[in-house]
């Protein structure tokens, strides 16, 4: 049998809760940071997804600081500085990335987000506090919205093939990054080509 919900802590939240929320404020903030640049780089129909996204963000960081201030939870600053933090870590990242690649890892983003929404809710309706369960569920519903328009763009970019391999960052720094990506996938596919490769395939199949 299940030990049954944890007792509330002195703030009124589950534990659980109270690592989730924290957890919510840091990835929202990367969400609309990571947005915001993407949006810059990527230009077009893509940008205008993203930086609608990244708004709704944070818009949702503002009414969420008033949700859990009842229970003296706070987004900053250490929430703050790990959002920041990991958009950091992904624009980083972007500099070795395609312009479909990048779109794809955005909505991976929205989707995190969305889950830890949908997960905090159930938690808040275990706790027996519907009016947040009910905040969380109407902003899960917002996420999966932009899910959808951000899988949308992605997808298209398929239409055009060139272009969606072009570098997700234009500058030189991002160009020479694609340009290292790309020459280590030319080097796999050598690999994988090669008698060494063929010798290793056998020997898995055999």
């Amino acid at each position: 049998m299940g030990a049954g919900p944890q007792p509330v802590t002195d703030n009124g939240l589950f534990p659980a809760e109270h690592r989730a929320l924290r957890e919510l404020y840091g990835t929202t903030r990367h969400l609309a940071a990571h947005w915001d640049k993407l949006a810059a780089r990527l230009g077009g129909e893509p940008a205008k997804v993203l930086m609608r996204g990244a708004a709704a963000a944070r818009e949702m960081l503002g009414e969420l600081a008033g949700q859990t201030a009842v229970h003296d939870l706070h987004g900053e600053p250490a929430a703050q500085g790990a959002g920041g933090h990991l958009a950091h870590l992904r624009g980083a990242a972007d500099l070795l990335l395609e312009r479909n690649q990048a779109l794809r890892g955005a909505v991976l983003e929205a989707a995190h987000v969305a889950i830890l929404l949908a997960y905090l809710a159930e938690l808040a309706s275990a706790r027996g506090d519907t009016d947040l369960a009910a905040w969380l569920r109407a902003w899960e519903g917002r996420l999966r919205e932009l899910e959808g328009a951000a899988r949308g763009v992605a997808v298209a970019e398929g239409r055009t093939p060139e272009r969606a391999v072009q570098p997700a960052d234009d500058s030189r720094l991002g160009r020479a990054g694609h340009s290292l990506a790309a020459g280590l996938g030319t080097v796999g596919e050598a690999i994988d080509a090669s008698v060494l490769g063929r010798a290793v395939r056998r020997r898995r199949s055999g």
